[in-house]
């Protein structure tokens, strides 16, 4: 639901009643992930799209039948039709589940302050119950990362303590994440299943050397919505100016500054300076950090003479196997802006545990399920305290 938040939040704030369709679960091949979603206003408005197209004629009429007649959520699955091209399916050859609700006054009164959250970019986590007991379908909680509380409720408060808390933790990890609750005789006999729906911060892009390869990755790191910061020793080459396109440009040794910053799971570090006096301090460093991607430019001679400087500065062989090195896949790229798409291919490649090889080439699922350290989902089976 985040994917419109924007507009939610404009129908809620207003208390206009609408009809929210959102993807909860995938098989196979689809176009858009978990946690996507549609709405149908009372007037017949629509925002979003959970299909790309595919079913979006069905899901719509789906929110008119959820908002004019029945009012209790729906849930239903969409998969191919071998028949009919053309019927309702998704042509892609995968199966997308979507829950369809219509959020009553209490619900969109507490959705009015997650989704002003969401749509100002400010951390929230949005607990949704996707599965379990009809009277509970579509019911939502919400967490901000800067409160030790939440508002909405799932039907008990034991349940409600128990999914805020995965839902908080989800939300300082960044992503979302399907969570199961209860189904136990000692906890909780009515099972659960919850869709966190996350609006994290943006992931980092450290960018280390200010050249020219530095500019066009940071406009690319960019537009892929990273956070992106430049940073070089050097402050007649470290300006604004000259990088446009990064969120700040900082004057420091690059070791130094990544002492003092901070990282996650989801944080990329490029390190186009290529100068030994430079990379040896920080790679130690960065390799040694719990980050998602480590890469670092030069030739093959310089990454020989790279790896016998950390071995010698006592960095381990499992540390050096995380390192990319030469940086980025081999797309025949010369110029610093096809070397940025170069770089960012294999950072998003590393990230969703991809081969980097044509898709013509490969066979099976187009599309991989997405890896919780990148913005993915993960599933977690917690049992509901007492």
């Amino acid at each position: 639901m985040l994917n419109i938040a924007d507009t939610l939040y404009r129908w809620c704030r207003d208390a206009r009643p609408f009809a929210l369709a959102t993807v909860v679960q995938v098989s196979g091949s689809a176009p858009l992930p978990p946690g996507t979603s549609l709405a149908v206003d009372a007037d017949g408005a629509v925002v979003g799209s959970i299909s790309g197209g595919c079913v979006e004629g069905a899901v719509y009429d789906l929110c008119r039948q959820v908002l004019d007649e029945s009012g209790a959520a729906v849930r239903t699955r969409f998969g191919y039709s071998d028949d009919d091209a053309f019927a309702v399916g998704l042509t892609c050859g995968g199966e997308i589940d979507v829950l369809v609700q219509r959020p009553g006054s209490e619900d969109q009164h507490h959705l009015a302050v997650a989704l002003q959250h969401a749509a100002q970019d400010r951390p929230v986590a949005v607990a949704q119950v996707v599965d379990g007991p009809e009277d509970l379908l579509g019911r939502t909680l919400h967490v901000h990362a800067d409160a030790t509380t939440y508002a909405g409720t799932l039907g008990a408060e034991h349940r409600d303590q128990t999914v805020a808390a995965q839902a908080r933790a989800l939300l300082r990890a960044g992503h979302g994440g399907r969570v199961e609750v209860g189904g136990g005789v000692d906890t909780c006999p009515e099972a659960i299943s919850v869709l966190v729906h996350v609006e994290a911060p943006h992931p980092r892009m450290l960018i280390f050397g200010a050249v020219d390869f530095a500019a066009a990755l940071s406009q690319a790191g960019r537009f892929l919505g990273y956070r992106v910061t430049v940073c070089d020793a050097r402050p007649v080459f470290a300006t604004a100016a000259r990088f446009p396109h990064a969120d700040e440009v900082v004057v420091d040794w690059p070791h130094r500054y990544l002492a003092a910053t901070d990282v996650d799971a989801r944080t990329a570090i490029c390190v186009l300076t290529h100068d030994a006096k430079f990379d040896i301090p920080l790679l130690r460093l960065a390799l040694s950090l719990p980050v998602g991607y480590v890469g670092a430019m030069g030739s093959r001679r310089t990454h020989d003479d790279r790896l016998d400087r950390l071995r010698a500065e006592g960095v381990s062989q499992d540390q050096l196997a995380f390192l990319r090195s030469p940086i980025g896949l081999d797309l025949g790229a010369h110029t610093p802006q096809e070397t940025a798409v170069s770089i960012t291919a294999e950072i998003i490649a590393h990230a969703h545990q991809g081969s980097g090889l044509p898709l013509s080439r490969r066979t099976g699922r187009l599309h991989h399920p997405v890896a919780s350290g990148a913005l993915g989902l993960v599933e977690t089976a917690v049992g509901t305290a007492q």
